[in-house]
């Protein structure tokens, strides 16, 4: 069920605010926007501009300060909403990959759908391997973490959340932990799913992946979004100079 004219995931003046020894950090400031069904928005910036605390709080994985967070239709902010039932329809796939070491491949991709009675186990170990085969990893299904590189964990967190067969995918800079040789394998598979149609949301540093793949790129900057477009606007006619600095930087 999604809001009116597809919106998928809408955000109302985001606040988010740490409390660190001596000092309070202003993550987000305010940010307002949307994210359409089917959309692949990219968001980028500097370091430390709030870009994974954006990504992080859209499942609720962080608490905002203020502000509200729709996702189809649903106030995830409120305090009479279950976010947990919410949060299986958003798959997650972190810089660190986050398998269960002590579990092979197949078991890591099958326990959730499993456990909350979404497949039975037959069901979920063949979806597994029609998912690995995707991604060509179905060799590797009895494998343990640490015998598989760290592309391979990457292209195996990314199946495990489609496992749960999410109406969105969050990615907090997938390709960061990988040696330079392994981030394309990781890419391709992110690709595909956007020509798939799937909703995603992509905080990366890969420009070339933002303007090849992206429906929108959001530029970040001080907690709030400072600039956004078409991969063509962004990169080619960046207006803001915050925007021109950090592309002089990056590309």
């Amino acid at each position: 069920m999604s809001q009116e004219n597809g919106t998928l995931i809408k955000v109302e003046d985001l606040q988010v605010t740490f409390t660190e020894p001596g000092r309070t950090v202003h993550a987000i400031t305010g940010l307002s926007t949307e994210i359409k069904q089917g959309e692949v928005v990219v968001v980028i910036g500097p370091s430390g501009c709030g870009k994974s605390t954006f990504l992080r709080t859209l499942n609720m994985l962080e608490t905002p300060t203020a502000g509200r967070i729709f996702f189809e239709g649903q106030d995830l902010t409120s305090e009479e909403c279950d976010v947990n039932v919410h949060r299986q329809k958003i798959g997650m796939v972190f810089q660190h990959f986050n398998l269960f070491p002590n579990m092979n491949v197949k078991k890591n991709m099958t326990l959730a759908p499993v456990q909350l009675k979404k497949k039975t186990q037959a069901e979920a170990d063949e979806r597994a391997m029609e998912l690995l085969r995707r991604v060509g990893l179905d060799d590797r299904a009895g494998a343990f973490p640490q015998q598989l590189s760290g592309g391979q964990k990457q292209r195996v967190a990314i199946v495990r959340a489609l496992m749960m067969e999410p109406d969105v995918m969050l990615f907090d800079e997938p390709t960061s932990a990988l040696d330079p040789e392994m981030v394309g394998e990781v890419l391709d598979v992110m690709k595909e799913l956007a020509k798939g149609g799937m909703t995603m949301v992509v905080v990366t540093h890969e420009m070339g992946f933002a303007r090849e793949v992206a429906d929108r790129v959001i530029f970040m900057s001080e907690g709030n979004i400072m600039e956004e477009g078409t991969p063509q606007e962004i990169f080619e006619h960046p207006k803001c100079d915050r925007l021109k600095d950090f592309l002089s930087k990056v590309l």
